[in-house]
Parts: structure tokens; sequence; C-alpha cells
């Protein structure tokens, strides 16, 4: 299977994810930073009150390491993570979890069909956005998920913005992520797929002003420490309060 320009077809993938689903843990677990990194985009939600009282959603969940950096920083919460790879979702709900976590089988466009209405008191979103069809719309969607007043995170690769990041992306994948996926697999649709879907993605500039049509405040992005420095970033916004 090839990968075309902008990385696989919308509906191709999940079934990506889902071949390689159970070497994904031992993959991401070799990229220094990875866990690490999560956490602090779940950190910078600034939850009050370690989740005690909010009900919070994350979206793209995978095998549950975006869940976990979640649970972290908003222990008392109750948190709902969804994902469209059934594969995934199932490494994920393997794993031992509170009664406080539960894990819905859904692509972002079809949360409502499948029962997740919301509204949350904040969301993570990790890995998620460039692998929608139509960022524009899903945005909207999320942006309606969420109470006023509430805030938003997506942890996301974005190198658009610096040569320098796009060449150690390229770098990292062609030599170490795509290889270790193909060893590990026998199939590097997915890893390709990963290549390119971040070195056609949206600069950080472009993102931020995608959040902003789309009706959040509040806007910042911090990027992280390490080789992922300026690579993934945290992109924060807030659905505005309501005006009484």
């Amino acid at each position: 299977m090839s990968v075309g320009e902008r990385g696989l077809p919308r509906e191709q993938v999940p079934g990506a994810f889902d071949v390689g689903a159970r070497a994904y843990d031992r993959l991401v677990g070799a990229n220094p930073g990875y866990h690490e990194h999560l956490a602090k985009s779940a950190e910078r939600l600034r939850l009050p009150g370690l989740g005690d009282g909010l009900t919070l959603l994350d979206i793209g969940c995978g095998t549950g390491a975006s869940t976990a950096a979640l649970l972290k920083a908003a222990p008392h919460a109750t948190i709902v993570a969804a994902d469209a790879s059934s594969e995934m979702l199932e490494v994920a709900r393997s794993k031992q979890w509170p009664p406080n976590v539960t894990f819905v089988h859904s692509r972002v466009e079809d949360l409502h069909e499948n029962g997740v209405d919301g509204p949350f008191d904040g969301i993570l979103a990790a890995y998620l956005i460039r692998n929608v069809d139509d960022p524009d719309t899903e945005l909207k969607s999320l942006w309606s998920l969420l109470k006023p007043g509430a805030s938003i995170a997506f942890h996301e690769y974005s190198v658009r913005d610096s040569r320098r990041a796009q060449a150690l992306w390229s770098l990292v994948c062609w030599a170490v992520i795509i290889p270790l996926g193909y060893l590990a697999t026998r199939d590097a649709t997915l890893y390709k797929h990963l290549w390119r879907s971040v070195v056609t993605f949206d600069g950080a500039t472009e993102f931020t002003r995608r959040m902003q049509r789309a009706g959040f405040t509040g806007l910042g992005t911090e990027t992280m420490t390490g080789w992922q420095n300026g690579v993934v970033h945290t992109f924060l916004g807030a659905r505005p309060s309501e005006i009484v």
C-alpha cells in the first residue's frame, strides 16, 4: 500500500493503527520523552483540584498513553477516552484503570452517535487533528463539546515553520521510526503515514489561526524538551465564557 502526498486517506488510518497496535507501546517507549511530553500537555490544561468534579475527554486516546497522562494531571476526574482504532482501543482497555476511566470506540466525527455528548470541563487531543479529513469542521465540533470557559490542549507534531524541525523529523523517521516499525510489524504503512502526515500538517502559526477561526480564545503554544523541541507542541485554547 502506498502513502499519498498527505498520508493515508482518512478512512484507512484506523486500519493502519490496527496493524501497529500490539507493537505501539514498545515502539513509543523507545522514544525519549514520549510519555513525559504527553504528561506536560495534560498539565498545561491547568485542571483545578486534581480534577475533582470534572468530566474530561481524551480524544484519540490510542493505547491509553494520553489517558494515563490526563489521569495523572486529574486523578479525581471522570475521563472518557475515545479512539477510532478498535485494536488500539483493545490494548488500552487491557490495562489497569480506575473506575473513573471509560473507553469508547469512536471517530471524532462520530462522537455524538456513540453517546459522547459532553459538555466537558477539558479536552486533550493527542496526535489527532492532522488525521482528520476536515480539521476546521472537527475543531468546531470539539469547541462545541467544551463547557463555556473550559480549555482544550492539542498535543501535536508541527514542523512546517522550521527547516531545522522538518529536517530533524525526516531524519528521525527514516533512520529510526520507519525501520523499527517495519521490523516490529512487517508493515511500514503506518510509519510512512506518520512521517508524511506531519511534514504536510500546518505550521504552529497556521494551526493557531485555525483554532482562532473555530472560536477558541486564550490561545497559546508551548513546545517540548529534548529532540522534540520545536517538533512537538501543546496548542492551548478555550471556549469563551458565556456573558450573562
